[in-house]
This record gives C-alpha cells, structure tokens and sequence, in this order.
C-alpha cells in the first residue's frame, strides 16, 4: 500500500502524516471510503429532505418531497443505507473471524462491538433530556419540543437493526443473500397483493436490510470478486427497482415522505432492497478506482477522519441542522431555506446554501463530542505530540491496536 511505499520525508505533516503513519499496510482504504461514503450520504440526504416551518408560535417538520414529488429521484442518490449494511456484513464477519483467532469468546467479541455502538448514544440522550427540559421549563411550545427531540431520535432505529444484524453475524455468514431477498418479496406480495396486514411489513425491517449485510459476508468469504458480479448486482437491482417503481405501484422516492400512504424506507420495501443491491454493485465495482485515489495522502486522511468519527457525524448532524435552523428564529422574518414552507424550487437553492452552515454547525458538535466515541485513551498513551511513532505492527500515533487490514474500526490517539 502506499503507506509503506512513499518516502516518509515525502508523506507531509499534522493530520495527514500522523494518519499515514497509524495506517497498517495491509488495510483496504477503499472500504473505509465506502464506509464514509455511506455516512455522509445519509447526513447530506436529512439535511435536504428535512424542513423545519415555524408556524402559529410552533415548529413542525416537513420535507420538499411532498411538495415537489418530481425531485424523488434525487433520494436515490442520498439513500446509501446499504453500502454502510454492506460494510458492515464485511467488517462483522472478519471481525468475528479475527476475534476467535485470538481465543475471544462471541460474547467478549459481540460486547466490545455494541459498547463501540452505543457508547456516544448515551451522551447524545443526555444532553437531549436536558435540552428538552430546559425548552418546556422556558416555555417552549411542547409540540416543538416532540418534534425536535423526534428527528434526534429518529435516527437511532438504523442503530438497533444494526445492532440487530451484528448480533447475527455468525449466522449471516452462513445465510445466501437470496433468502432474506425472497422474504421481503413474499412479504411484500402478500401485504400489497393479497391484501394482508400492514403489520407484517416489519418482518422487512431485519430481511431488507439483510440482504445487503448478507451480501458483505458474503465478501468477507472471498466472493464478489469479480467485476462481472457488480455489474450484474448494479445492473439487475436498479432494472428491478425501476420496474417495481414503474409498473408495480412503489413509490419513487427512497426515502420517507410525510403522510405518504407507502414508504420504501419505513419499512424497506422490495423496492429498496433491489435500490440497494444496485448500490452494492455499484460499491464494488468503485474499489479498484477508490484504492488508486486513496494513495493520496490528503485524500486518506480525509477519509479516515471520517471514520474515525462517523458515529459522531451520524448522531450530531440533525441537532447541527436544528440548531442553525433555531438560531434563525431570532433574525426576525424567517429565514428561506431554514423556516419557510419547502413548496418552491428558491427552497431548495436556500438549502443548498445552509449547507455550508450545517456543516460548521456540525464541527461544532464534533469539537464537544467526539471524545464518547472512543472514550478516554489509557494513560500514558497519546499525552506527548513529539514523541516519535512507534515502527511496531504498522501502528502509529493516529491511530490505537484494533485497526485491522479488513476495514475496522479506526481509533484515534491524538486526531
């Protein structure tokens, strides 16, 4: 890899280098690029598809979706659950494989996994149940208020099935990605083809996602190799998708719209199942160009910050987006793009120039917060900025024991 390739007087200074230098040989970079890909996607995505409208001394929410049903296909392009579920079927199985080498039993292995999971969740949920009492015990309308704290939690649902879906791994690791794939099919024929009950459609929520999650361990076991694979996944799924979404009655969009009688997402659909089976193809068949541009040093770094802190984007960014959009309630007037009601293409221009704010916003956030990610550092271990990298197992002073070749997780020590 490059890493190990580049001269070190060439490999640059502050963040970059110490990424370079923390990064083991062996990693596939172009899995943590996915994984990067996936997060932002879904932040980009809820920051274009929420809208907050003040109204009547309240604030409700809303998405332009509604409004403007012909911009559905641009979900397409922010739905990336899959890749993420993808991923994560990879990182699980290896992970799991690699845990067992080293004599860890499946639950020491599961509980690292999940305390990794949750840990930031916790002090995401206490400062949102002071926020929450601060804003009824200054007089903040309630309904606000439920409306605030439920597009913080909302989120978290993706969070559960994964948790759900890691759990699983062992099993996953010996399911097809076809049968999970055929369960969502019958569900579906019988819920919108023989009339069944709505509630059966919640089988989907752990079969859709399997599918993609399935598909990762399937990679995991030297399968998905081929480029002829992707393109049969990325060709058939999104043939699939738009037939089911022409001539079967789905909706286009691909993620929730507010009082849409049927969701792709809540719960997936086959619809979505075969949207993201596209997606997976279309994953693999970016890896080859993903690794060449990620010899770059800048552009590693970059993509390893990411994931250094992905569940601190992902569990930030809509309180990032709220508090932007909150702070414009003192400006006066509201303000487009933040408080208005997104029933017009000049909406959708304002939000795409709020996004550099969500963004500084989200920083913000990032600043307060990224230490629950990883929790504290042992002691002794990160304190000195110019004590020089130890050479030992590819490891370096970005990044503490645990970053493996198969994508895991990165760990900072002095990011």
């Amino acid at each position: 890899m490059a890493s190990s390739t580049l001269d070190p007087a060439r490999r640059g200074s502050g963040i970059a280098h110490r990424v370079l230098l923390g990064t083991p040989p062996g990693r596939d970079r172009a899995v943590d690029a996915l994984r990067a890909f996936a997060v932002l996607g879904v932040v980009l995505g809820h920051w274009l598809v929420t809208a907050l409208v003040a109204d009547g001394g309240a604030v409700w929410s809303t998405s332009p979706l509604k409004y403007a049903p012909g911009l559905a296909p641009v979900s397409w392009a922010f739905q990336t659950l899959a890749v993420f579920f993808l991923v994560g079927g990879l990182v699980g199985v290896k992970g799991h494989a690699s845990a067992r080498a080293r004599g860890a039993t499946y639950g020491q292995w599961l509980g690292a996994r999940l305390k990794r999971l949750f840990r930031p969740v916790a002090a995401l949920l206490a400062v949102w149940a002071a926020v929450a009492g601060a804003l009824l015990a200054s007089g903040v309308a309630p309904e606000t208020v439920r409306t605030l704290v439920s597009l913080v939690c909302s989120p978290l649902w993706f969070l559960l099935v994964f948790a759900a879906l890691t759990a699983a791994t062992p099993l996953a690791a010996r399911i097809r990605p076809w049968w999970p794939l055929a369960v969502v099919a019958l569900v579906d024929l019988i819920r919108f083809g023989a009339g069944g009950p709505a509630w059966l459609g919640w089988v989907n929520v752990a079969a859709g996602w399997l599918v993609p999650y399935c598909l990762g361990a399937a990679w995991a076991r030297g399968r998905l190799q081929s480029r002829r694979t992707g393109w049969a996944l990325l060709a058939g799924g999104a043939l699939a998708a738009a037939l089911l979404v022409a001539f079967a009655g789905y909706p286009a969009s691909m993620v929730g719209v507010p009082d849409a009688a049927v969701s792709n997402l809540s719960p997936p659909t086959l619809a979505a199942a075969a949207f993201g089976l596209a997606q997976c193809g279309a994953a693999l068949l970016l890896l080859r160009p993903l690794r060449r541009v990620l010899r770059r040093p800048a552009a590693w770094a970059a993509v390893a910050v990411v994931n250094l802190f992905a569940m601190t984007v992902f569990l930030w960014h809509q309180t990032a987006m709220m508090a932007v959009t909150m702070a414009g309630l003192l400006a006066g007037p509201p303000l487009p793009g933040l408080l208005t009601l997104p029933g017009s293409p000049f909406w959708i221009l304002a939000r795409l120039a709020w996004l550099p704010v969500f963004g500084a916003a989200l920083l913000v956030c990032w600043a307060l917060f990224r230490r629950f990610e990883h929790g504290r550092p042992p002691r002794g271990r990160g304190r000195g900025r110019n004590r020089p990298a130890r050479p030992d197992a590819g490891r370096g002073p970005g990044v503490r024991d645990g970053a493996g070749p198969a994508g895991g997780p990165l760990r900072p020590r002095q990011l």
